[in-house]
């Protein structure tokens, strides 16, 4: 069986990355000397987080729809129109045998123009309730990869495959970790740990609600571990300093998270799917704060699907700031209702997600 060229689309976000990336290994881990491109977003992380993953890319200058200021769309569709051009002929210069699409700005292009020129394509929808782009790109795709049961609302079910989100394949928790982790991030062992998690950006109410709470008193057996994201790092850091003795870590960027899930007794983050998908294979209870500012609010829809079945706690944004912390730090406590989440997420998981999709590509390459 030939080594397949396999070109791989999507990004802006962590959430779109590292499911990508972690298709791309398993890609390579069965065809070593298999041909991959990515290709992203101009300027957003992939950027540079695809090749520090050892694969290249290449950017096109595509950027989403403004649903605020519809005037400035017109440069949103000068990019589009260019993404299009390019996209083709990275298409005619790679020859890929697949296009794979896991969501985000550069996917639309690139799929589309994979489809025009035959080149079968895969599409990996991660969240419960399908975007756009993907509800579009489906009506040529060969095969849907995805992990909520119900997705024939949104695509044939004929295509739908359910092999769950790949995760990073770095996400080992051990006892062993767990105390190289208080050493690397300068916690205290003896202490109850709640790594907050904004994404790779930020999120600004889920650091409002950390900011907030500064000024109040924290329990003594109660630490925080607290990702403030590339764009309130700096304003977050220079708050935290004038609250020296408060027991909050604040870095911008957790590389290690093996290690930070290793010490998580809680964690509190926004409910993006690839997220969720790491806490429901490492069972770790977590308070979901649904960002509003998503397309068709699809992070609320991921939180339900969790909270449905007892396997997470949901705090809408709009109450976050005020009831965020508060129940953090009752739920941390409460050891039955920890043991009762990390059981019931745990159930929800599908491991072995990136091969899965492998299995799907072989299935269409070589049927």
């Amino acid at each position: 069986m030939k080594n397949p060229k396999v070109i791989i689309s999507g990004g802006g976000t962590g959430g779109h990355i590292f499911p990508a990336i972690s298709i791309a290994n398993a890609v390579r881990e069965r065809y070593p000397d298999a041909d991959i491109l990515f290709v992203g977003a101009e300027n957003r992380m992939e950027m540079e987080k695809v090749p520090a993953a050892g694969y290249p890319i290449k950017g096109l200058p595509v950027a989403g729809l403004d649903r605020k200021n519809m005037f400035k769309n017109v440069s949103v569709l000068y990019k589009l129109c260019r993404s299009m051009y390019l996209a083709r002929k990275i298409i005619q210069d790679f020859k890929p045998d697949i296009a794979i699409g896991v969501g985000g700005y550069a996917s639309g292009p690139l799929l589309k123009a994979a489809s025009q020129q035959n080149i079968p394509t895969l599409l990996q929808e991660q969240n419960s309730y399908a975007g756009v782009t993907n509800k579009l790109l489906a009506k040529k795709a060969s095969k849907v990869c995805v992990a909520y049961e119900g997705m024939e609302q949104f695509f044939p079910a004929e295509k739908i495959v359910i092999t769950g989100n790949p995760v990073r394949q770095d996400l080992v928790v051990s006892e062993e970790k767990k105390k190289e982790a208080y050493s690397y991030f300068g916690l205290d062992p003896l202490k109850k740990t709640i790594v907050v998690l904004g994404g790779s950006l930020g999120a600004r109410t889920i650091n409002e609600s950390i900011i907030k709470s500064l000024e109040e008193a924290f329990p003594d057996d109660v630490q925080f571990l607290w990702q403030s994201g590339k764009y309130y790092y700096s304003f977050s850091r220079e708050y935290l300093s004038k609250y020296p003795d408060s027991p909050v870590i604040v870095t911008e960027f957790i590389s290690r998270m093996d290690l930070a899930y290793s010490v998580a007794d809680l964690v509190i983050s926004r409910a993006g799917a690839g997220s969720i998908s790491e806490f429901s294979i490492l069972g770790k209870p977590v308070l979901l704060v649904p960002s509003p500012n998503v397309a068709e609010d699809h992070q609320t829809k991921n939180a339900q699907a969790l909270t449905r079945n007892k396997a997470a706690i949901m705090i809408e944004d709009r109450n976050a700031v005020r009831d965020l912390i508060p129940e953090a730090l009752k739920t941390v406590k409460d050891t039955a209702l920890l043991k009762e989440l990390s059981e019931n997420i745990q159930k929800m998981a599908l491991p072995d997600s990136a091969d899965k999709i492998v299995n799907e590509i072989e299935n269409i390459l070589w049927k």
